[in-house]
């Protein structure tokens, strides 16, 4: 049997993949690295981009993005539509391969470089527009949190469900004007608040992740990072509804080129990601889930997550990289 063909509808079979994922995303996560701190947004996403392709390159699957990267802040992308890859299986790739850019170029917390990767047709194929978004982790009981739910009455919910108090929950916002309403909300009801200043995707899953105390997802943001997030939970178990957000018809209009028939649907996860997916992140800066790249005379240490839903199974990998073998990588 070809080890690249899928066996069934939706299934990525080579398991050697998740491995060839994460050379992808140490390759964006060492080029960004580079920029931590010096106040240059858009050098460090470009930095990410290039590396990101040159490694895609190396990869034995015949993939097409569909979640491109940077349209909103003008950074530079991998466009919708681009074809990536070395030739193989029939992929779909969601990519952001430097979220958190304003956290790279102030040096601060959470920033990561992240890929998806799904058989052809199992992405939402999100406009780069805003998402609301709402997202927890997983052994919940279906439907526990909702968009179409008060804040306060799911953080009610999701208490009574985990045996708890309110006041022991923590909702991880946005710090944006637009969510003063949502936080005010939560804290009405006795949450706590996590605000971080980027990152949504490491948001998201922060939910999945016990030692991240973080137990609600609230607010809005990018809806390509709001699939990438979904792509997340699906590996590693959780609940998520997004529903994208309209400034104009034009907004509009696009979506529906793009497959969205009705736009005040409220997609689920498998809505969002469906199939077998996988998903990978390297850390370019520490956060609560994995350690910064960390550069030395003639390399750099990276640590990085690989996971994948058909298994359930989540993977950590600290990578060692020699410059002087690894010309290809970007540095």
């Amino acid at each position: 049997m070809d080890a690249h063909a899928p066996s069934e509808p939706g299934q990525v079979t080579d398991r050697n993949l998740a491995l060839e994922l994460v050379r992808v995303t140490e390759a964006a996560a060492i080029a960004a690295s580079r920029w931590v701190g010096l106040g240059k947004k858009n050098d460090a996403d470009g930095a990410a981009v290039e590396a990101m392709r040159v490694a895609f390159d190396t990869v034995a699957i015949a993939g097409t993005v569909v979640i491109g990267e940077g349209e909103m802040d003008e950074a530079p992308m991998l466009f919708i539509g681009e074809k990536v890859g070395a030739g193989g299986p029939a992929m779909d790739i969601a990519v952001d391969p430097l979220e958190g850019t304003t956290l790279t170029a102030k040096g601060g917390p959470n920033a990561i470089a992240t890929v998806a990767l799904a058989q052809r047709g199992g992405f939402l194929h999100a406009p780069d527009i805003y998402m609301d978004k709402i997202a927890v982790g997983g052994g919940l009981p279906d439907g526990v949190v909702g968009l179409d739910v008060s804040v306060g009455e799911n953080l009610r919910n999701l208490a009574r469900a985990k045996k708890c108090e309110v006041s022991d929950l923590v909702a991880c916002i946005l710090d944006r004007d637009r969510h003063k309403e949502i936080i005010a909300q939560a804290r009405e009801a006795g949450a706590r608040i996590m605000l971080i200043s980027d990152g949504d995707v490491a948001g998201v899953i922060a939910t999945a992740m016990p030692e991240s105390e973080v137990d609600i997802y609230l607010g809005s943001g990018g809806a390509p990072e709001g699939v990438l997030a979904a792509a997340a939970l699906r590996c590693i178990g959780g609940q998520m509804q997004g529903r994208l957000m309209f400034e104009d018809d034009t907004q509009v209009a696009r979506a529906r080129e793009m497959g969205v028939t009705d736009p005040n649907h409220v997609f689920t996860l498998t809505e969002m990601a469906k199939g077998d997916v996988m998903f990978a992140a390297t850390g370019v800066t520490s956060g609560a889930m994995l350690r910064g790249v960390r550069r030395f005379g003639g390399g750099a240490l990276t640590h990085s997550v690989v996971m994948r839903s058909r298994s359930g199974t989540v993977r950590f990998i600290e990578g060692h990289h020699n410059f002087t073998t690894k010309t290809w990588i970007g540095r």
